[in-house]
């Protein structure tokens, strides 16, 4: 059980590694930062020996993972105001709601 569990966690940490090379890709700063906390958060859980615990922590690291995937886009500015997005295909895309400031400002 131990050593499965063992493999969970590596795996884990494999996979939010790969996910941060995926979603930060070619953001040097992001992914530097991304790493460094990634390897911060296994260490400061490194001495955890609870099973319940850990099994815990390896879920919470996946859905950490799946946060990235499906929520964290990059922009790049490449005119003043004007940005270009690089939109995965994990990203849900949503109906795209017009924003009338004058309309809010009439409601209040």
């Amino acid at each position: 059980m131990a050593q499965n569990l063992r493999r969970e966690v590596l795996d884990a940490f494999k996979s939010l590694h790969k996910a941060r090379k995926y979603v930060f890709q070619g953001d040097n700063n992001a992914l530097t930062k991304a790493r460094l906390k990634i390897n911060e958060e296994y260490k400061k859980c490194k001495n955890v020996t609870d099973l319940q615990a850990i099994e815990e922590l390896v879920n919470y690291s996946k859905a950490v993972e799946n946060e990235l995937r499906a929520t964290v886009i990059q922009a790049r500015e490449i005119q003043p105001g004007q940005y270009e997005v690089r939109l995965r295909e994990e990203i849900p895309r949503l109906d795209n709601m017009p924003f009338n400031d004058c309309a809010q400002k009439s409601k209040t």
